[in-house]
């Protein structure tokens, strides 16, 4: 049962229509995993072990009577505290949160997996209202990267990565406004994609969508394998009726996607935080694989790619973080985490005028002009996740660091979709990902390129030494 632990979401799900194990198997497998590595990676906060288990039991007898079931009947997921489960309590890891009532029903994206026979099986851990690039909070604690306790596992959505790559749940979401869901991937070598903006409903997260920044953020599906991502992105795409922001563009399939068609640029120094000799290494190494598959491949980026983290800050901190200080005091949040703290003290020099927030706005106009105008020239952005692999617990913060967010804020500052997988691995054993970024629309673009990528470096790997190993996991 180990090895199958490794598989993909996919896969599981063929073994369960195929009756060669259960869904109560499955989950009281994931179920132990969880019991076994969580102690030491402190990804997950909450276990539903007996919905879980009943969701279980119906979805086998479901699949004995050849009843129509979704693609995933059977198999479990986990989701990010910030995104509502009915019945469960939804903190987004701040004190204000923590005896809020539990949530009446689902995030839109969570029904849509239900709908499609997933079965919801824990919550993981985040930083304090989402604000940081570790996982750390004043609820639940710090989450570890598995693959080495003394690092962080990354933030936002750090529980979910690390509860992936650890074998403790095939897949699940998370949301990402700077960064949060590809950084915690590439950190524990997974896969993952930030969708368009506008592509998915954010019905049901905490803190809501709305406001001036909504554009920048989305929901995003993690997993150890892109075959998962592609499996998952059809069923969460589609307008709610209820966040307005969507927009029901068609989505395409990855299978349909022409390699030998594609112009791909490539980089390891946006111009303002070059990536560091390790990671500059893996992302060259990526470019070369895919050279003899690809019509276009050259060393370039846009030149607005220098100004994204501090458009990003902008518009985050037009207010001087006033507005989150406000929300925290109205939750009931008058202790918050060091890192949270942190955050904000960043945003205090980009506080503005009315008249300062339109000149920022011409500039995230201009700014995506210019993201535009590359494609032109190119279809696919192969760059950095992050300048270096994961950073050791409380670093984030730190300038040194904090200017590395800039490869993922530029996408967030774009509303492009971006995906990562992991295609490398530094020389104390970090998994280092690569950040494969398209035109709007186009997460089809982005997957297949990173399944041609995931083929030739192996994807993800398991963590080594107790209690982490899994055995085989290609399926």
């Amino acid at each position: 049962m180990l090895e199958i632990l490794g598989f993909s979401a996919t896969h599981q799900a063929r073994l369960l229509r195929q009756r060669t194990i259960s869904s109560v198997e499955l989950v009281q497998a994931h179920l132990a995993r969880i019991a076994t590595v969580n102690p030491r990676i402190h990804a997950v906060i909450e276990v539903f072990a007996a919905p879980a288990l009943a969701a279980a039991q119906a979805a086998d007898r479901a699949l004995a009577q050849a009843a129509p079931t979704g693609p995933l009947c059977g198999v479990p997921f986990s989701i990010k505290d910030a995104i509502e489960l009915a019945g469960a309590v939804c903190t987004a890891g701040t004190l204000g949160r923590r005896n809020a009532p539990p949530a009446t029903r689902d995030a839109t994206l969570v029904a849509r997996l239900r709908q499609a026979g997933a079965i919801p099986i824990a919550r993981t851990n985040l930083p304090d209202l989402l604000f940081a690039f570790e996982s750390d909070n004043l609820l639940f604690g710090a989450t570890c990267n598995p693959y080495d306790a003394a690092r962080t596992s990354g933030g936002s959505s750090g529980g979910e990565a690390a509860l992936i790559a650890s074998g403790g749940s095939p897949f699940g979401l998370g949301s990402d406004a700077a960064g949060s869901v590809r950084l915690p991937a590439a950190f524990c070598g997974i896969a993952a994609i930030k969708p368009t903006s506008g592509r998915l409903p954010r019905t049901g997260h905490f803190p809501p969508a709305g406001g001036w920044i909504q554009a920048l953020w989305q929901i995003g599906p993690m997993a150890r394998h892109v075959e998962d991502l592609c499996t998952v992105m059809p069923l969460l795409t589609g307008a709610d009726g209820q966040d307005t922001s969507v927009v029901d563009m068609p989505l395409q399939d990855p299978a349909r996607v022409h390699l030998s068609r594609l112009r791909v640029a490539f980089h390891t120094d946006n111009g303002f935080a070059p990536a560091d000799a390790e990671v500059s290494s893996v992302v060259r190494a990526a470019a070369r694989a895919l050279a003899p598959d690809v019509a276009v491949l050259a060393e370039d980026r846009p030149a607005c790619l220098e100004l994204a983290y501090a458009l990003e800050m902008k518009l985050l901190g037009a207010d001087g973080g006033d507005g989150v200080r406000q929300y925290l005091q109205d939750l009931g949040s008058t202790e918050v985490h060091p890192l949270l703290t942190g955050w904000l003290d960043k945003l205090e020099p980009y506080r503005t005028s009315v008249a300062g927030l339109a000149a920022y706005w011409a500039e995230w106009d201009a700014y995506r002009a210019t993201m535009a105008a590359f494609l032109d020239r190119y279809d696919v952005i192969l760059c950095p996740v992050y300048t270096h692999a994961a950073l050791p617990h409380g670093a984030s913060i730190l300038d040194r660091n904090f200017h590395g967010f800039s490869h993922t804020m530029a996408y967030n500052v774009a509303g492009w979709p971006a995906a990562v997988v992991r295609c490398g691995v530094s020389p104390t054993g970090l998994p280092i990902g690569v950040q494969i970024a398209a035109a709007p629309w186009r997460e089809d673009i982005a997957l297949a390129v990173a399944l041609r990528l995931e083929r030739e470096s192996g994807g993800w790997q398991a963590p080594v030494g107790p209690p982490f190993p899994l055995g085989p996991h290609n399926d």
